[in-house]
Protein backbone atom coordinates (compact mmCIF):
# COMPACT_ATOMS: atom_id res chain seq x y z
CA UNK A 1 0.00 0.00 0.00
CA UNK A 2 2.89 2.35 0.85
CA UNK A 3 4.48 1.74 -2.58
CA UNK A 4 1.15 2.47 -4.30
CA UNK A 5 0.66 5.81 -2.50
CA UNK A 6 4.33 6.76 -2.91
CA UNK A 7 3.74 6.81 -6.65
CA UNK A 8 0.61 9.05 -6.33
CA UNK A 9 0.62 12.73 -5.38
CA UNK A 10 -1.67 13.71 -2.54
CA UNK A 11 -4.18 15.53 -4.76
CA UNK A 12 -4.35 12.45 -7.00
CA UNK A 13 -5.22 10.26 -4.02
CA UNK A 14 -7.94 12.70 -2.88
CA UNK A 15 -9.29 12.93 -6.45
CA UNK A 16 -9.58 9.14 -6.63
CA UNK A 17 -11.50 9.00 -3.34
CA UNK A 18 -13.85 11.80 -4.46
CA UNK A 19 -14.43 10.08 -7.81
CA UNK A 20 -15.33 6.79 -6.14
CA UNK A 21 -17.54 8.66 -3.67
CA UNK A 22 -19.39 10.37 -6.53
CA UNK A 23 -19.68 7.08 -8.41
CA UNK A 24 -21.17 5.40 -5.35
CA UNK A 25 -23.65 8.28 -5.02
CA UNK A 26 -24.56 7.90 -8.68
CA UNK A 27 -25.48 4.23 -8.25
CA UNK A 28 -27.47 5.00 -5.07
CA UNK A 29 -29.38 7.75 -6.85
CA UNK A 30 -29.97 5.49 -9.87
CA UNK A 31 -31.29 2.70 -7.64
CA UNK A 32 -33.73 5.00 -5.82
CA UNK A 33 -34.97 6.75 -8.96
CA UNK A 34 -35.49 3.47 -10.82
CA UNK A 35 -37.42 1.83 -8.00
CA UNK A 36 -39.43 4.99 -7.25
CA UNK A 37 -40.41 5.66 -10.86
CA UNK A 38 -44.03 5.37 -11.87
CA UNK A 39 -44.03 2.86 -14.73
CA UNK A 40 -47.16 4.30 -16.28
CA UNK A 41 -45.56 7.75 -16.34
CA UNK A 42 -42.37 6.30 -17.83
CA UNK A 43 -44.46 4.59 -20.51
CA UNK A 44 -46.17 7.88 -21.30
CA UNK A 45 -42.77 9.60 -21.59
CA UNK A 46 -41.50 6.81 -23.83
CA UNK A 47 -44.58 7.07 -26.06
CA UNK A 48 -43.87 10.79 -26.28
CA UNK A 49 -40.46 10.11 -27.82
CA UNK A 50 -38.20 10.07 -24.73
CA UNK A 51 -35.61 7.39 -25.55
CA UNK A 52 -34.17 7.42 -22.01
CA UNK A 53 -37.59 6.63 -20.55
CA UNK A 54 -37.94 3.75 -23.00
CA UNK A 55 -34.58 2.37 -21.82
CA UNK A 56 -35.61 2.76 -18.17
CA UNK A 57 -38.86 0.91 -18.85
CA UNK A 58 -36.86 -1.85 -20.55
CA UNK A 59 -34.52 -2.15 -17.55
CA UNK A 60 -37.42 -2.29 -15.09
CA UNK A 61 -38.85 -5.31 -16.92
CA UNK A 62 -35.80 -7.24 -15.65
CA UNK A 63 -35.76 -5.92 -12.10
CA UNK A 64 -33.47 -8.75 -10.91
CA UNK A 65 -30.70 -7.82 -13.36
CA UNK A 66 -31.15 -4.10 -12.67
CA UNK A 67 -30.82 -4.52 -8.91
CA UNK A 68 -27.86 -6.83 -9.31
CA UNK A 69 -25.95 -4.30 -11.43
CA UNK A 70 -26.66 -1.40 -9.08
CA UNK A 71 -26.00 -3.29 -5.84
CA UNK A 72 -22.83 -5.03 -7.07
CA UNK A 73 -21.36 -1.76 -8.39
CA UNK A 74 -22.29 0.23 -5.29
CA UNK A 75 -21.08 -2.38 -2.79
CA UNK A 76 -17.78 -2.88 -4.58
CA UNK A 77 -17.11 0.86 -4.46
CA UNK A 78 -18.17 1.13 -0.81
CA UNK A 79 -15.81 -1.74 0.01
CA UNK A 80 -12.86 -0.13 -1.76
CA UNK A 81 -13.43 3.37 -0.33
CA UNK A 82 -12.64 2.58 3.34
CA UNK A 83 -9.50 0.73 2.28
CA UNK A 84 -8.26 3.69 0.22
CA UNK A 85 -9.08 6.31 2.85
CA UNK A 86 -7.50 4.24 5.62
CA UNK A 87 -4.39 3.69 3.50
CA UNK A 88 -4.07 7.42 2.80
CA UNK A 89 -4.48 8.29 6.49
CA UNK A 90 -1.90 5.73 7.61
CA UNK A 91 0.50 6.86 4.88
CA UNK A 92 0.27 10.51 5.93
CA UNK A 93 -0.14 10.32 9.73
CA UNK A 94 1.58 7.04 10.47
CA UNK A 95 0.48 3.72 11.91
CA UNK A 96 -1.71 4.58 14.91
CA UNK A 97 -4.88 3.19 16.43
CA UNK A 98 -6.34 6.71 16.74
CA UNK A 99 -5.63 7.45 13.07
CA UNK A 100 -7.30 4.18 12.05
CA UNK A 101 -10.39 4.97 14.13
CA UNK A 102 -10.68 8.52 12.80
CA UNK A 103 -10.20 7.35 9.21
CA UNK A 104 -12.96 4.76 9.66
CA UNK A 105 -15.29 7.40 11.16
CA UNK A 106 -14.60 9.93 8.37
CA UNK A 107 -15.16 7.45 5.56
CA UNK A 108 -18.37 6.20 7.20
CA UNK A 109 -19.71 9.77 7.40
CA UNK A 110 -18.71 10.47 3.78
CA UNK A 111 -20.47 7.34 2.53
CA UNK A 112 -23.61 7.99 4.58
CA UNK A 113 -23.95 11.64 3.52
CA UNK A 114 -22.65 11.68 -0.06
CA UNK A 115 -23.22 8.09 -1.19
CA UNK A 116 -26.47 7.21 0.54
CA UNK A 117 -28.73 9.90 2.00
CA UNK A 118 -28.19 12.85 -0.38
CA UNK A 119 -28.32 10.93 -3.69
CA UNK A 120 -31.32 8.86 -2.56
CA UNK A 121 -33.25 11.99 -1.55
CA UNK A 122 -32.52 13.51 -4.96
CA UNK A 123 -33.49 10.27 -6.72
CA UNK A 124 -36.78 10.08 -4.85
CA UNK A 125 -37.57 13.74 -5.60
CA UNK A 126 -37.21 13.42 -9.40
CA UNK A 127 -37.56 9.68 -10.09
CA UNK A 128 -38.73 9.57 -13.73
CA UNK A 129 -36.46 12.40 -14.91
CA UNK A 130 -33.35 10.86 -13.33
CA UNK A 131 -34.25 7.30 -14.37
CA UNK A 132 -34.55 8.42 -18.00
CA UNK A 133 -31.00 9.84 -17.86
CA UNK A 134 -29.12 7.23 -15.81
CA UNK A 135 -30.50 4.36 -17.89
CA UNK A 136 -28.01 5.25 -20.65
CA UNK A 137 -25.13 4.37 -18.27
CA UNK A 138 -26.74 1.37 -16.59
CA UNK A 139 -27.73 -0.51 -19.75
CA UNK A 140 -24.10 -1.03 -20.94
CA UNK A 141 -23.19 -2.33 -17.47
CA UNK A 142 -25.85 -5.03 -17.75
CA UNK A 143 -23.97 -6.39 -20.79
CA UNK A 144 -20.48 -6.00 -19.27
CA UNK A 145 -21.48 -7.76 -16.06
CA UNK A 146 -23.72 -10.32 -17.75
CA UNK A 147 -21.70 -13.45 -16.76
CA UNK A 148 -21.50 -12.32 -13.14
CA UNK A 149 -25.18 -11.39 -13.16
CA UNK A 150 -26.14 -14.79 -14.54
CA UNK A 151 -24.24 -16.56 -11.76
CA UNK A 152 -25.66 -14.36 -8.97
CA UNK A 153 -29.25 -14.39 -10.28
CA UNK A 154 -29.14 -18.17 -10.72
CA UNK A 155 -27.93 -18.54 -7.14
CA UNK A 156 -30.66 -16.16 -5.84
CA UNK A 157 -33.37 -17.94 -7.88
CA UNK A 158 -32.24 -21.26 -6.41
CA UNK A 159 -32.49 -19.87 -2.89
CA UNK A 160 -35.99 -18.49 -3.56
CA UNK A 161 -37.22 -21.80 -4.97
CA UNK A 162 -35.73 -23.66 -2.03
CA UNK A 163 -37.59 -21.27 0.29
CA UNK A 164 -40.87 -21.80 -1.56
CA UNK A 165 -40.89 -18.29 -3.08
CA UNK A 166 -41.38 -17.57 -6.75
CA UNK A 167 -40.80 -14.16 -8.30
CA UNK A 168 -43.70 -12.97 -10.45
CA UNK A 169 -42.87 -12.33 -14.10
CA UNK A 170 -45.80 -9.96 -14.57
CA UNK A 171 -46.23 -6.49 -13.18
CA UNK A 172 -48.99 -6.26 -10.63
CA UNK A 173 -51.97 -4.42 -12.07
CA UNK A 174 -52.96 -1.24 -10.31
CA UNK A 175 -56.09 -1.44 -8.19
CA UNK A 176 -58.94 1.05 -8.48
CA UNK A 177 -57.92 2.78 -5.26
CA UNK A 178 -54.33 3.10 -6.50
CA UNK A 179 -55.59 4.64 -9.74
CA UNK A 180 -57.78 7.02 -7.76
CA UNK A 181 -54.79 8.07 -5.64
CA UNK A 182 -52.74 8.57 -8.79
CA UNK A 183 -55.41 10.90 -10.20
CA UNK A 184 -55.68 12.82 -6.92
CA UNK A 185 -51.91 13.37 -6.89
CA UNK A 186 -51.79 14.52 -10.53
CA UNK A 187 -52.61 18.17 -9.79
CA UNK A 188 -49.32 19.30 -11.33
CA UNK A 189 -50.07 17.64 -14.65
CA UNK A 190 -53.88 17.58 -14.98
CA UNK A 191 -56.25 20.54 -14.61
CA UNK A 192 -58.78 20.51 -11.78
CA UNK A 193 -61.70 20.16 -14.20
CA UNK A 194 -60.17 17.16 -15.99
CA UNK A 195 -59.18 15.56 -12.68
CA UNK A 196 -62.76 15.87 -11.42
CA UNK A 197 -64.03 14.15 -14.58
CA UNK A 198 -61.63 11.25 -14.01
CA UNK A 199 -62.70 10.95 -10.38
CA UNK A 200 -66.35 10.98 -11.43
CA UNK A 201 -65.60 7.99 -13.67
CA UNK A 202 -64.58 5.99 -10.59
CA UNK A 203 -67.80 6.97 -8.81
CA UNK A 204 -70.02 6.24 -11.80
CA UNK A 205 -70.21 2.50 -11.09
CA UNK A 206 -71.81 3.22 -7.71
CA UNK A 207 -74.49 5.55 -9.11
CA UNK A 208 -77.98 4.35 -10.04
CA UNK A 209 -80.42 5.88 -12.52
CA UNK A 210 -82.54 6.87 -9.50
CA UNK A 211 -79.74 9.29 -8.50
CA UNK A 212 -79.69 11.20 -11.80
CA UNK A 213 -83.29 10.91 -13.07
CA UNK A 214 -85.85 13.72 -13.18
CA UNK A 215 -88.62 12.70 -10.73
CA UNK A 216 -92.15 12.10 -12.02
CA UNK A 217 -93.50 15.27 -10.40
CA UNK A 218 -91.11 17.42 -12.46
CA UNK A 219 -91.57 15.72 -15.84
CA UNK A 220 -93.38 17.75 -18.50
CA UNK A 221 -95.95 15.41 -20.07
CA UNK A 222 -98.00 16.03 -23.22
CA UNK A 223 -101.65 15.05 -22.67
CA UNK A 224 -103.30 14.28 -26.03
CA UNK A 225 -106.74 14.12 -24.39
CA UNK A 226 -106.67 17.92 -24.01
CA UNK A 227 -108.08 20.26 -26.72
CA UNK A 228 -105.92 20.49 -29.83
CA UNK A 229 -105.25 24.21 -29.28
CA UNK A 230 -103.75 23.53 -25.85
CA UNK A 231 -101.63 20.69 -27.26
CA UNK A 232 -100.27 22.95 -30.03
CA UNK A 233 -99.57 25.77 -27.58
CA UNK A 234 -97.61 23.42 -25.30
CA UNK A 235 -95.52 22.17 -28.23
CA UNK A 236 -94.82 25.72 -29.44
CA UNK A 237 -93.60 26.84 -26.02
CA UNK A 238 -91.83 23.59 -25.06
CA UNK A 239 -88.04 23.76 -24.57
CA UNK A 240 -87.53 19.97 -24.45
CA UNK A 241 -86.52 17.87 -27.45
CA UNK A 242 -88.78 14.98 -26.48
CA UNK A 243 -91.92 14.72 -24.38
CA UNK A 244 -93.57 11.72 -22.71
CA UNK A 245 -97.16 11.38 -23.95
CA UNK A 246 -100.32 10.20 -22.25
CA UNK A 247 -103.85 9.86 -23.72
CA UNK A 248 -107.50 9.27 -22.83
CA UNK A 249 -107.16 11.09 -19.53
CA UNK A 250 -105.01 8.27 -18.12
CA UNK A 251 -101.83 8.82 -16.15
CA UNK A 252 -100.13 5.99 -18.07
CA UNK A 253 -97.33 7.02 -20.43
CA UNK A 254 -98.05 5.62 -23.90
CA UNK A 255 -94.97 6.83 -25.74
CA UNK A 256 -92.39 9.52 -26.49
CA UNK A 257 -92.97 12.37 -28.95
CA UNK A 258 -90.10 14.10 -30.74
CA UNK A 259 -90.91 17.82 -30.64
CA UNK A 260 -88.70 18.43 -33.66
CA UNK A 261 -90.85 16.15 -35.81
CA UNK A 262 -94.01 18.11 -34.91
CA UNK A 263 -92.63 21.45 -36.11
CA UNK A 264 -93.58 20.72 -39.74
CA UNK A 265 -97.17 20.02 -38.67
CA UNK A 266 -97.85 23.08 -36.56
CA UNK A 267 -98.75 25.32 -39.48
CA UNK A 268 -101.49 22.98 -40.73
CA UNK A 269 -104.98 24.43 -39.91
CA UNK A 270 -106.54 20.95 -40.10
CA UNK A 271 -104.20 19.48 -37.54
CA UNK A 272 -105.78 16.92 -35.18
CA UNK A 273 -104.77 14.60 -32.36
CA UNK A 274 -104.28 11.65 -34.68
CA UNK A 275 -101.47 13.48 -36.49
CA UNK A 276 -99.53 13.64 -33.23
CA UNK A 277 -100.37 10.06 -32.24
CA UNK A 278 -98.80 8.85 -35.50
CA UNK A 279 -95.49 10.42 -34.47
CA UNK A 280 -95.41 8.87 -30.99
CA UNK A 281 -92.68 6.24 -30.60
CA UNK A 282 -92.66 3.35 -28.17
CA UNK A 283 -91.24 4.29 -24.77
CA UNK A 284 -88.27 2.51 -23.19
CA UNK A 285 -88.81 1.45 -19.59
CA UNK A 286 -85.98 0.55 -17.22
CA UNK A 287 -86.30 -0.79 -13.66
CA UNK A 288 -85.44 1.34 -10.67
CA UNK A 289 -81.96 0.54 -9.35
CA UNK A 290 -80.35 0.13 -12.78
CA UNK A 291 -76.64 1.16 -12.66
CA UNK A 292 -75.85 4.30 -14.64
CA UNK A 293 -73.01 2.57 -16.54
CA UNK A 294 -75.39 -0.17 -17.70
CA UNK A 295 -77.92 2.45 -18.82
CA UNK A 296 -75.27 4.39 -20.72
CA UNK A 297 -74.35 1.21 -22.57
CA UNK A 298 -78.04 0.70 -23.39
CA UNK A 299 -78.28 4.21 -24.82
CA UNK A 300 -75.23 3.62 -27.01
CA UNK A 301 -76.29 0.17 -28.23
CA UNK A 302 -79.86 1.22 -29.08
CA UNK A 303 -79.20 4.77 -30.28
CA UNK A 304 -81.58 6.12 -27.62
CA UNK A 305 -81.33 9.19 -25.43
CA UNK A 306 -84.30 8.85 -23.05
CA UNK A 307 -85.79 6.14 -20.82
CA UNK A 308 -88.52 6.03 -18.20
CA UNK A 309 -87.68 4.60 -14.78
CA UNK A 310 -90.36 2.33 -13.28
CA UNK A 311 -90.74 0.54 -9.97
CA UNK A 312 -91.68 -3.08 -9.37
CA UNK A 313 -95.37 -2.27 -9.93
CA UNK A 314 -94.73 -0.65 -13.31
CA UNK A 315 -95.34 2.87 -12.02
CA UNK A 316 -93.23 5.61 -13.60
CA UNK A 317 -90.85 7.10 -11.04
CA UNK A 318 -88.92 9.43 -13.30
CA UNK A 319 -87.12 10.04 -16.54
CA UNK A 320 -83.42 9.69 -17.31
CA UNK A 321 -81.62 10.99 -20.39
CA UNK A 322 -78.17 10.52 -21.82
CA UNK A 323 -77.45 14.15 -20.91
CA UNK A 324 -78.23 13.43 -17.24
CA UNK A 325 -75.50 10.79 -17.18
CA UNK A 326 -73.01 13.00 -19.02
CA UNK A 327 -73.61 15.76 -16.47
CA UNK A 328 -72.55 13.34 -13.74
CA UNK A 329 -69.18 13.17 -15.48
CA UNK A 330 -68.50 16.73 -16.60
CA UNK A 331 -70.89 18.73 -14.42
CA UNK A 332 -73.86 20.90 -15.33
CA UNK A 333 -73.78 22.25 -18.88
CA UNK A 334 -77.30 23.61 -19.06
CA UNK A 335 -78.06 27.29 -18.43
CA UNK A 336 -80.16 26.69 -15.35
CA UNK A 337 -79.91 24.56 -12.25
CA UNK A 338 -82.98 22.55 -11.35
CA UNK A 339 -84.33 23.66 -7.97
CA UNK A 340 -81.21 25.73 -7.32
CA UNK A 341 -80.89 29.50 -7.16
CA UNK A 342 -79.44 31.42 -10.10
CA UNK A 343 -76.07 31.65 -8.35
CA UNK A 344 -75.28 28.16 -7.01
CA UNK A 345 -72.78 29.39 -4.40
CA UNK A 346 -72.77 30.45 -0.78
CA UNK A 347 -73.93 34.04 -0.23
CA UNK A 348 -71.52 36.51 1.43
CA UNK A 349 -73.29 36.00 4.77
CA UNK A 350 -72.60 32.22 4.60
CA UNK A 351 -76.16 31.14 3.80
CA UNK A 352 -77.89 29.52 0.85
CA UNK A 353 -81.59 29.21 -0.04
CA UNK A 354 -82.73 25.96 -1.65
CA UNK A 355 -86.09 24.44 -2.45
CA UNK A 356 -87.16 21.20 -0.79
CA UNK A 357 -86.94 19.32 -4.08
CA UNK A 358 -83.25 20.11 -4.55
CA UNK A 359 -81.12 17.05 -5.24
CA UNK A 360 -78.66 16.20 -2.47
CA UNK A 361 -76.09 15.25 -5.09
CA UNK A 362 -76.36 18.73 -6.63
CA UNK A 363 -75.94 20.38 -3.22
CA UNK A 364 -72.88 18.26 -2.41
CA UNK A 365 -71.28 19.01 -5.77
CA UNK A 366 -72.03 22.74 -5.96
CA UNK A 367 -71.63 23.72 -2.30
CA UNK A 368 -68.88 21.20 -1.43
CA UNK A 369 -70.99 19.50 1.25
CA UNK A 370 -71.10 15.90 2.45
CA UNK A 371 -74.82 15.25 2.86
CA UNK A 372 -75.69 11.51 3.07
CA UNK A 373 -76.76 9.90 -0.21
CA UNK A 374 -77.67 6.43 1.05
CA UNK A 375 -81.28 7.39 1.88
CA UNK A 376 -83.56 10.13 0.54
CA UNK A 377 -82.37 11.88 -2.60
CA UNK A 378 -83.85 15.34 -2.03
CA UNK A 379 -83.43 17.98 0.66
CA UNK A 380 -87.11 17.64 1.60
CA UNK A 381 -86.76 13.87 2.01
CA UNK A 382 -83.57 14.21 4.07
CA UNK A 383 -85.13 16.64 6.56
CA UNK A 384 -88.39 14.68 6.83
CA UNK A 385 -86.38 11.50 7.44
CA UNK A 386 -84.54 13.34 10.23
CA UNK A 387 -87.70 14.83 11.80
CA UNK A 388 -89.86 11.75 11.07
CA UNK A 389 -92.83 14.09 10.46
CA UNK A 390 -93.88 17.13 8.45
CA UNK A 391 -93.18 20.15 10.70
CA UNK A 392 -96.04 22.36 11.84
CA UNK A 393 -93.77 25.35 12.62
CA UNK A 394 -90.38 26.74 11.61
CA UNK A 395 -87.59 24.55 12.98
CA UNK A 396 -83.86 24.08 12.49
CA UNK A 397 -81.90 20.85 12.25
CA UNK A 398 -78.24 19.92 11.88
CA UNK A 399 -77.42 17.18 9.39
CA UNK A 400 -73.86 16.19 8.40
CA UNK A 401 -72.53 19.35 10.05
CA UNK A 402 -74.90 21.66 8.12
CA UNK A 403 -77.47 23.74 9.97
CA UNK A 404 -80.76 23.86 8.04
CA UNK A 405 -83.53 26.32 8.86
CA UNK A 406 -86.99 25.49 7.44
CA UNK A 407 -88.40 28.69 5.95
CA UNK A 408 -91.61 27.53 4.21
CA UNK A 409 -93.66 24.34 4.34
CA UNK A 410 -97.17 23.05 3.73
CA UNK A 411 -99.15 19.88 4.32
CA UNK A 412 -97.23 18.01 1.61
CA UNK A 413 -93.69 18.80 2.67
CA UNK A 414 -90.92 21.38 3.00
CA UNK A 415 -90.75 24.06 0.30
CA UNK A 416 -87.80 26.32 1.17
CA UNK A 417 -84.75 25.74 3.38
CA UNK A 418 -81.95 28.10 4.41
CA UNK A 419 -78.58 26.34 4.68
CA UNK A 420 -75.76 27.73 6.82
CA UNK A 421 -72.20 27.22 5.63
CA UNK A 422 -70.23 24.83 7.90
CA UNK A 423 -67.31 26.30 9.84
CA UNK A 424 -64.81 24.14 7.88
CA UNK A 425 -66.06 25.60 4.60
CA UNK A 426 -65.93 29.14 5.95
CA UNK A 427 -62.25 28.68 6.84
CA UNK A 428 -61.49 27.16 3.44
CA UNK A 429 -63.17 30.00 1.55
Amino acid sequence: MDTFFDDWPFYGQVALVLFLLALSGFFSMAETSMLSSNRHRLRAMANGGNAGAALAERLLKRIDSLLSVLLISNNLINTVLPILVTGIALHIFGDSGLVLSLATLVVALLIIIFSEITPKVIGAAFPEKIAANVSWFILPLTFILKPLLWFINSFVSGLMKASGLEASKENRAMSKEELRSLVLESNRFVSTHHRNILLNLFNLENILVDDVMTPRSKIEVLDLSRPIDEVIQQLETCYHNKLPVRDSGSERIIGILSVKKTLTLLGNPELNHQDFRSLVSEPYFIPSGTPVLQQMQFFQDNQQRLSLVVNEYGEVLGLVTFEDIVEELIGEFTTSFSNLSNDPRWLPDGTYLATGGTSLRDLNRLLNLDLPLDGPRTLNGLILDKLEAIPDHDVSVRIAGVVMEIMHFDDQGIKTVKLYQPASELKRS
